[in-house]
């Protein structure tokens, strides 16, 4: 009924200590469903009216898919962004149907294997775009501040450094890539001329309220979250909150209790890994090189403390 594909550059000492699933899933295959879509992490199948969205341990950087998967990391991901589906769900609407995996496979071993790492959702029509938030400056935003003193065009004041927290939260669109492309930050104006002015507000509205008090929540926990993004679609007139929400793939989580403004920040996202293939010499185009094991076992322990302290 369904195979997962380990990777055999990942052996057991990557797995000690992880309280998951100790066989990575790179990819997911449901003999008795459709597949319709693979993305960088997720795989898709078709339900009619609804979708099953499996998370894989697979990770991206820079737009490409790396050839080493994070053991657990898709279990990590599916909880977290169930939990923050149901906490802001009294600000906007999301696609979870509640279904449980059993109600769609049959095979009750397949359905356990991949219930942790599964969504059932409602069919929505995904809006073209990303819908960035910042709360404080950080990777593209602190290269193109150092050299305009802006952040995708918009103006800041000169005295900001790394890591500053923002005079306030920005709203920072972009497009979607396919895989093995870059998404590109467009203008307010632009989003507009995408979705229209009026779906452009909301949008916008949303995004800075979910993230400003997603953000005091999690910094009442000891986590700051830097900066995120959000995608959304229609349900018909609706406009709703998909994909994922406030995940470590999604976000730059810094610990707080060591915070400090002008200095990169250590976090419990994927930054490690974009870290350590900056400093390998990658020069960001396929192939990406193999993640080492110590390098694949702390990012894997990064995620799980992120739940740990966000989501128990």
């Amino acid at each position: 009924m369904m195979v997962i594909l380990g990777n055999d550059r990942s052996d057991s000492d990557v797995n000690e200590n992880l309280e998951v699933n100790k066989m990575p899933l790179w990819k997911s295959k449901i003999s008795e469903l459709k597949m319709i879509a693979s993305g960088k992490v997720r795989d898709i199948y078709d339900l009619g009216d609804e979708l099953l969205i499996v998370t894989s341990d697979r990770i991206s950087a820079f737009d490409v898919v790396l050839p080493t998967p994070i053991p657990g990391k898709g279990e990590v991901l599916t909880q977290m962004a169930l939990f923050w589906f149901d906490r802001t769900k009294n600000l906007v609407g999301n696609h979870i149907t509640g279904k449980k995996l059993s109600e769609v496979i049959k095979d009750e071993e397949t359905a356990s294997l991949l219930q942790s790492r599964s969504m059932i959702v409602k069919k929505a029509k995904p809006l073209p775009v990303e819908a960035i938030v910042r709360g404080y400056l950080s990777g593209s935003g602190l290269k193109e501040y150092q050299k305009n003193g802006t952040v995708c065009g918009i103006d800041l004041p000169p005295s900001l450094v790394d890591s500053s927290k923002l005079p306030e939260t920005l709203f920072t669109p972009s497009t979607k890539a396919q895989i093995g492309l870059h998404d590109e930050n467009i203008s307010f104006a632009k989003l507009v001329d995408l979705i229209g002015q009026d779906l452009s507000e909301k949008v916008r509205d949303l995004s800075i309220r979910i993230y400003d008090e997603s953000a005091a929540y999690a910094r009442a926990r000891g986590i700051i979250i830097a900066d995120t993004k959000f995608e959304f679609g229609l349900l018909g007139d609706d406009l709703i909150i998909i994909d994922e929400v406030l995940t470590p793939d999604s976000s730059r989580f810094w610990p707080a209790d060591t915070y400090e403004a002008g200095r990169t920040q250590p976090s419990f996202d994927k930054q490690f890994v974009r870290d350590w293939l900056l400093s390998s010499g990658w020069d960001k185009t396929p192939p990406a090189p193999e993640l080492p094991n110590d390098i694949v076992q702390k990012t894997a322990q990064k995620y799980r403390e992120a739940y740990r302290r966000l989501a128990e």
